[in-house]
């Protein structure tokens, strides 16, 4: 396979100094920047922008036959998107202001700081993958449609808040910037980040780790490995995740648990891209794409000071939110029949049908573990099935189990409630008739799925409303 290298695109070095053009392609491989092609001939670098494109033009302000700023002009007219740098030998700040008024995105000497250099042309390659990923969201936006729906196969939903995460992600996969994906715990984060993973169409394999849990020290030897001798025990070189995944995704997943010096270690290899093996003391370079999730909080952790504010920042470059079963109830009906077939085929069990009324059921409870404790009822119902129709029993016992009841607090414990928006509290006999009426409506009438979410049995519940006529 193809070896994936960064940026996705290349940047474009232009002078007439193959010298200069040799040793700065040197330089920024050096520090992971390894898609660089250069051009001596500044005439023709509009003949390869037309067939190739390109995250940054570094250009060269005096060249033969056509001046940097005679070709920035061009370049800016026809490709806007693309990030110019302008290089030249001598440090004039009249010259530097014209070129920034004719676009130019950064002005650098050629005696400048290599560090510095490396450092501008990251921060255009960066600016770069931001317009075209706003180009690309447009583009999705306005069209509605997915380009690579097999890319989320492993995702059952017709869900319209779904497709519209899955339009996102296609928008943002192919950059090599971090993506973090929020949701509760059984939503599906790994499945989105296997989806980002594919769409990005990277050589290297997906490597998926949860670091809850892990110390600093077994979390720096699990993702960047040691040398032999590192410490006692370490008999044998060992490469870490990082570099098993290598051209590919690495996946990180509770990553709000992560202590503060782990933070510190991440945020290094987010902004450097580069780490250090235990024990080592050259830095490594890597292009694995970082891929986190959590069920947590970041902005509320970073707020109380639990988790660094530069690190929050840098994760949220692109974030997935996956809202929970309970907010997209619309996919009950097929994942009820997709876990239904794959129940039957794990149990060996010709799959059953079910009473209309079970989906009515379902959509009555508030799955706290979302699509996984789903997944986790149907299994035990398909367990447990005799007949040719599956039993409501099992999934009725269940809900009952996990519904918990909402316990009176003291008064010196005040606690907000649906009540709180309204200005005249109804009185019992007035709130129990609305909360029969609220029952039987997501019960669409069944007065015995009413009758268990209200908690009381079928018959108690037609005698109070015989009582109320």
């Amino acid at each position: 396979m193809t070896k994936n290298l960064y940026p996705l695109l290349p940047v474009l070095l232009v002078d007439d100094e193959d010298a200069w053009l040799n040793s700065f392609g040197l330089t920024l491989r050096s520090v992971g920047i390894a898609n660089v092609i250069t051009c001596n001939d500044s005439r023709k670098v509009l003949d390869i922008l037309r067939v190739q494109e390109v995250s940054v033009l570094v250009l060269d302000l005096t060249m033969p036959h056509l001046a940097g700023d005679e070709l920035l002009t061009l370049v800016v007219k026809d490709y806007p998107d693309i990030p110019v740098i302008i290089i030249t030998g001598l440090d004039q700040v009249e010259t530097a202001v014209s070129c920034m008024k004719l676009g130019a995105y950064d002005f650098f000497t050629k005696v400048a700081e290599q560090n510095r250099l490396t450092t501008g042309v990251r921060r255009a390659i960066e600016l770069g993958m931001l317009r075209r990923e706003n180009s690309s969201l447009k583009e999705h936006f306005f069209a509605d449609t997915l380009k690579n729906p097999e890319a989320f196969s492993a995702i059952v939903t017709h869900n319209k808040s779904m497709h519209s995460i899955f339009q996102y992600v296609e928008a943002i996969a192919t950059t090599c910037e971090p993506v973090l994906i929020t949701g509760e715990t059984g939503v599906g984060k790994e499945l989105v980040a296997q989806a980002v993973h594919r769409l990005a169409q990277k050589s290297g394999e997906f490597v998926a780790i949860n670091i809850a849990g892990l110390d600093d020290t077994m979390l720096s030897d699990t993702l960047f490995g040691h040398r032999k001798g590192a410490y006692s025990g370490a008999e044998l070189n060992r490469k870490g995740l990082i570099a098993t995944a290598a051209d590919g995704s690495l996946f990180l997943d509770e990553i709000g648990d992560l202590s503060q010096g782990a933070q510190i270690k991440l945020l290094r290899l987010l902004q450097e891209r580069e780490y250090y093996p235990l024990g080592s003391d050259v830095a490594r370079s890597t292009n694995v794409r970082m891929i986190f999730a959590t069920h947590q909080d970041l902005g509320s952790l970073q707020e109380s000071g639990r988790f660094r504010q530069d690190l929050f920042f840098r994760l949220r470059t692109h974030h997935v939110h996956i809202p929970p079963l309970r907010e997209r109830l619309d996919d009950l009906p097929l994942l009820l029949d997709y876990f239904l077939e794959d129940a039957a085929k794990k149990l060996g069990k010709k799959k059953p049908g079910y009473p209309r009324e079970l989906l009515i059921l379902l959509g009555t409870y508030h799955y706290p573990g979302n699509v996984r404790e789903f997944q986790s009822m149907v299994f035990d119902a398909v367990s447990k099935h005799q007949s040719r129709t599956l039993s409501m029993d099992v999934f009725k016992a269940y809900i009952n189990k996990c519904s918990v009841g909402c316990e009176l607090l003291p008064a010196s414990q005040p606690v907000e409630t649906v009540f709180a928006v309204v200005d005249r509290l109804p009185t019992l006999k007035e709130s129990g008739r609305l909360l029969v009426q609220e029952a039987l409506n997501r019960a669409q009438g069944n007065q015995a799925i009413a009758a268990q979410m209200l908690g009381v049995t079928r018959q108690a519940l037609n005698w109070r409303l015989k009582q109320e006529g």
